[in-house]
């Protein structure tokens, strides 16, 4: 499924934010602009199919730390709301802190008796409303709706029922989806989530795990850190496309070659080079390079992922291997959708001159924003809660 859209509110520098998402898209700004807010907030979104949605934000400081870190007004609701559209389905999640009663004391029961070790957990997200949309016609109809613990759905046959299973306030629906032959949109979505892959630091230091020896597995999808970019280089040469990686490599390192052997139970990467006499082992490798290889092994898989996130992917990489990329990144497009944070405006530029979308950060008043584009919030608008799409105030600046 092809998204057309994200939307994101109340989540640290991001105020209000909505993106439309082309085959590529490229958001470049200086540092501090809100990139990687945009990156975390939607690797969110895929954690929700995973049941890793509380550990994930407690992994960012817990609840306190990602909401809006703005103005919210004396009023304002206390939330973070991330939605996702696609070409016929639109999934939200709107969560904020656990009710005070429980997040101060624990949870109160009804006989006035308390389970105060209920608070320990007090910086847990509490997820509010989340809902599964599909169009029919003009119109959105609802598949799933969900207030705090309880939910809604519609079955196969279209039929609104109560969600059968217990379901944790702190994780998605998505996460506990156990039926599903009777939810099959739900179970659709949930696998498109589970299929996101997310890049954002390759680790590359003197004692990466990329740069030893690797268990020789079949290895189709290069995992977030790197770690097993021998294997997976291996993989894509043995059933994936192998004259396509090979052109890559000399296209950004000409007359050079990548080897990589099986001995013992584990492979061995080495890479020859023009000039000199032996081939150097991965270890000796400059960070650049190692960079470059897993951009490589992520973008060649021979198992797309349906939607990629790349976090400023040009990190200690040559300017000339900018262009490079941005031919790598185009044709990665072809077989996923793809969604890049950079510092490099001449990355950002060559991207755009393949057709790609383009959008420059920028802060006003401490939100991230569109550059051209400001949001306006009334004091009225302040009081009555989240700025909806249909009292959005644009000027041009």
């Amino acid at each position: 499924m092809k998204i057309q859209e994200i939307e994101i509110s109340g989540y640290r520098s991001i105020d209000d934010l909505k993106l439309e998402l082309n085959n590529v898209t490229v958001l470049v700004g200086a540092n501090g602009c809100g990139k990687s807010n945009i990156y975390q907030s939607i690797n969110l979104i895929a954690a929700a199919a995973t049941g890793q949605f509380a550990r994930r934000i407690a992994e960012e400081g817990g609840m306190q730390s990602i909401l809006w870190a703005g103005d919210r007004g004396k009023r304002e609701q206390i939330r973070t709301r991330l939605s996702v559209g696609f070409e016929q389905l639109r999934y939200s999640i709107e969560f904020g802190l656990m009710p005070a009663s429980e997040r101060l004391a624990g949870f109160v029961y009804p006989d006035g008796t308390q389970d105060t070790e209920l608070s320990i957990f007090k910086l847990d997200p509490d997820i509010k409303e989340e809902t599964v949309e599909i169009k029919t016609g003009k119109r959105l109809v609802n598949l799933l709706k969900r207030k705090r613990s309880i939910v809604l759905a519609k079955d196969i046959d279209g039929e609104e029922q109560a969600y059968p299973d217990a379901l944790g306030e702190s994780e998605s629906v998505l996460s506990e989806l156990r039926e599903p032959h009777r939810f099959p949109e739900l179970a659709n979505l949930r696998s498109q989530f589970l299929r996101w892959r997310f890049y954002h630091d390759f680790r590359t230091d003197l004692q990466s795990p990329i740069r030893d020896p690797q268990l020789a597995t079949m290895t189709p999808v290069l995992s977030h850190d790197g770690r097993d970019l021998a294997a997976t280089l291996a993989t894509i040469r043995a059933v994936g496309d192998k004259a396509k990686l090979n052109h890559s490599l000399k296209k950004a390192f000409p007359d050079s070659d990548v080897i990589v052997e099986e001995e013992g139970g584990t492979v061995h990467m080495r890479m020859s080079f023009p000039g000199v006499t032996r081939e150097l082992e991965a270890r000796e490798l400059s960070d650049g390079v190692l960079q470059y290889l897993c951009l490589l092994a992520a973008l060649l898989t021979p198992r797309p992922s349906p939607f990629m996130v790349l976090n400023e992917p040009e990190t200690s990489i040559h300017f000339d291997l900018l262009k490079p990329m941005a031919d790598l990144i185009t044709a990665a497009s072809e077989n996923s959708q793809i969604l890049l944070t950079t510092h490099s405006k001449e990355l950002a530029r060559a991207l755009r001159l393949k057709g790609a979308t383009t959008y420059e950060l920028e802060k006003i008043d401490g939100a991230t924003c569109l550059r051209g584009k400001r949001k306006v919030r009334t004091q009225e608008q302040k009081m009555r809660g989240w700025l909806g799409p249909e009292t959005d105030v644009m000027e041009d600046e």
